[in-house]
């Protein structure tokens, strides 16, 4: 009943944006007097940047990387398309080749392009790389200090095109830190750092760019940054791939989502990075130049991320795997596809995206593993797996949006997902009590004889669907007797991820290649080498902040064996069947993204048609996508 109320909420919903879009909306005006045809305007999902003026990516101080930053302005070694990139997924950038190893994996040699310039006239050259890496094992605490401290023995130039990093242990995945999928260990440049007192409370302002665009202006107050194409521009990687269409950038705080969808409807921004699925809805059937990565339902691009319940595994209340368990089996994986993506979702019990190559190489096969999976919660042994419950989520559907809905089982499960777990209260209260936890007067009371307390962060509008699907996650808990609060962090969310400051939130800390099944992009970062202490900022990714011998085994197993080598996958299977049965996170659901572009000024967005690379306007990979817009018209 749950879910029907919810197919008619959607109804309402969808007329009232509707209503609410037909209103006229307010004028911004050009950005700095831009000439719109030359100026493409895109959402910066961070929205308002706290610290406006800081821009070294290299060091955490409130400042964005999402302002156009990573994407147009620093380059790396190596790229990864999540799509079929511009010419093929791989991408030797700075690079001239792939990365070469030795024979153990303990030595990693970076051939890099000549002819290569920083926007300031100095040369790249294996100095910068050099830099980049020294830098941030002398000063622990910056971006990427911990991962290079406990991997680099040695770095050194022999020549000023070439590196040689000696690692400290056999890693085969080690060129992954300097290949950008979303992002990576951004070059610094050496000529600049080296004249700072301190690299890790430099500013960086204005930046030094090595990519295609130099910053042009931005608001002190956060809301704008714009960037202009360089005048020598023939010096940068990306010219391989021919001029950028847009002179100028604009990366905005467009506001919350309805204000995104009016200013779409205006025109005045190109490139939505994520929008509810009701605003998408209206802005398909509002505007005729509008496109999504999609034509119609879903419409979103499905990012290789994995949305969950992630744990502070830190936090005494949730060390223990049967009190994450126990709260995984009060989520009603149907009420939370409604709530999150008005059923637009893909779900996934495992800790693995179910995109690009994943369900054929990961779900699919470890499907009858999953059916026959049991938990003991003391009293009995139960098996928590359904797998019809994709199957059930469409056929809830169906009466709404009729033949969108696929009848095909294969294409249900590609759309919706295969299984995740039964909603079982009974289950979930003997592993509360296992782990000795009480219940009065319908309260859950922790062993240390206080009420149950979780705070759910989320980051509000700037990722509505991800709030909506910890509020209602918030609403289950609730009715189980649990004390659950939704605790919103808009614009503040990473920062108090990486510090450890929440209970649990709604975001990933799975994130994969995409159409590369090897899992080493997050799961080499979840290795127990890299938690650090409560109350220290924890490094990318590892935002659980759990650590297993069993993991580390695995990981390191991983890392003795080829990028290509098809026994990462079954070490893959490893990590998932451990992920399992410990429920660091809950996986909920593939992250389907809502970008819309508007064409009323640029054509040649890539698209599930033309799938050259991702659109989503944060990303690293994105800068593929100026070299393919044309001015329409």
């Amino acid at each position: 009943m749950r879910c029907l109320r919810a197919i008619r909420l959607l109804a309402c919903a969808l007329v009232m944006v509707a209503l609410l879009l037909a209103a006229p909306g307010h004028a911004q005006g050009t950005l700095q007097n831009i000439p719109r045809k030359q100026l493409l305007i895109l959402e910066n999902p961070e929205g308002t940047v706290k610290n406006a003026g800081w821009f070294n990516i290299w060091a955490i101080n409130a400042g964005s990387q999402s302002n156009g930053l990573q994407q147009v302005a620093l380059d790396t070694l190596w790229y990864i398309d999540p799509e079929s990139g511009v010419d093929g997924v791989w991408d030797n950038s700075l690079a001239a080749d792939k990365p070469q190893y030795n024979a153990d994996f303990t030595e990693m040699t970076a051939k890099l392009r000549k002819g290569i310039f920083w926007s300031d006239g100095v040369e790249f050259t294996a100095d910068d790389v050099v830099a980049t890496v020294t830098i941030q094992i002398k000063h622990p605490g910056m971006r990427f200090s911990a991962v290079l401290a406990s991997n680099v023995a040695s770095v050194e130039a022999p020549d000023p095109y070439t590196v040689v990093f000696k690692l400290k242990k056999p890693n085969s995945r080690f060129h992954a830190n300097f290949t950008v999928r979303w992002g990576a260990v951004w070059i610094l440049p050496k000529h600049v750092f080296e004249k700072a007192d301190d690299p890790a409370k430099f500013d960086f302002n204005k930046p030094a760019s090595l990519g295609a665009y130099v910053l042009y202006s931005y608001d002190p107050d956060g809301k704008w940054y714009i960037w202009q194409l360089r005048d020598d521009w023939q010096r940068t990687t990306l010219a391989r791939y021919g001029k950028p269409g847009p002179k100028y950038l604009a990366y905005i705080d467009p506001g919350p989502p309805d204000k995104r969808v009016i200013a779409q409807l205006n025109h005045e921004l190109d490139v939505v990075h994520d929008i509810a699925p009701e605003g998408m809805f209206a802005l398909a059937k509002q505007s005729k130049v509008t496109r999504a990565w999609f034509k119609g339902f879903p419409y979103a691009h499905p990012d290789p991320t994995l949305p969950a319940v992630i744990f502070n595994t830190q936090n005494e209340l949730f060390k223990n795997p049967d009190v994450r368990w126990a709260l995984a089996l009060l989520i009603d994986i149907k009420a939370v596809s409604m709530a999150a993506y008005r059923g637009a979702a893909t779900i996934s019990a495992i800790g693995v995206p179910p995109t690009g190559a994943h369900p054929a190489t990961y779900h699919q096969p470890i499907e009858e593993w999953l059916k026959g999976f049991e938990i003991d919660t003391g009293k009995r042994k139960i098996k928590p797996y359904d797998p019809t419950i994709g199957k059930q989520i469409a056929e809830m559907l169906r009466p709404l949006m009729g033949e969108q809905i696929p009848s095909d089982p294969a294409e249900i499960a590609r759309a919706f997902g295969m299984g995740w777990w039964k909603v079982d209260p009974q289950a979930a209260q003997e592993l509360l009590e296992r782990a000795g936890f009480t219940k009065r007067g319908g309260a859950w009371i922790t062993p240390d004889g206080k009420p149950f307390t979780v705070r759910v962060m989320v980051e509000g509008d700037l990722r509505p669907v991800m709030t909506r699907a910890g509020s209602m996650i918030v609403q289950l808990w609730k009715q189980a007797g649990i004390d659950a609060r939704i605790d919103v962090a808009q614009g503040t969310l990473p920062t108090r991820r990486a510090a450890g400051d929440f209970d649990t939130f709604i975001g990933w800390s799975v994130e994969t290649w995409g159409g590369h099944p090897d899992l080493s992009y997050f799961l080499d970062s979840w290795h127990s080498q890299f938690v650090a202490e409560p109350g220290k900022s924890q490094p990318l990714r590892n935002w659980q902040r759990w650590s297993s011998p069993v993991l580390d085994k695995i990981i390191e197993s991983i890392r003795m064996v080829g990028f290509d080598d098809p026994k990462s996958i079954e070490l893959g299977k490893d990590y998932i069947k451990l992920a399992v049965k410990e429920m660091p996170t809950i996986p909920l659901m593939a992250y389907n993204v809502f970008t819309a572009m508007d064409q009323t000024y640029w054509t040649g967005y890539p698209t599930s048609e033309n799938p050259y690379t991702n659109p989503v306007p944060n990303w690293g990979n994105s800068r593929y996508m100026l070299v393919k817009l044309k001015p329409a018209g």
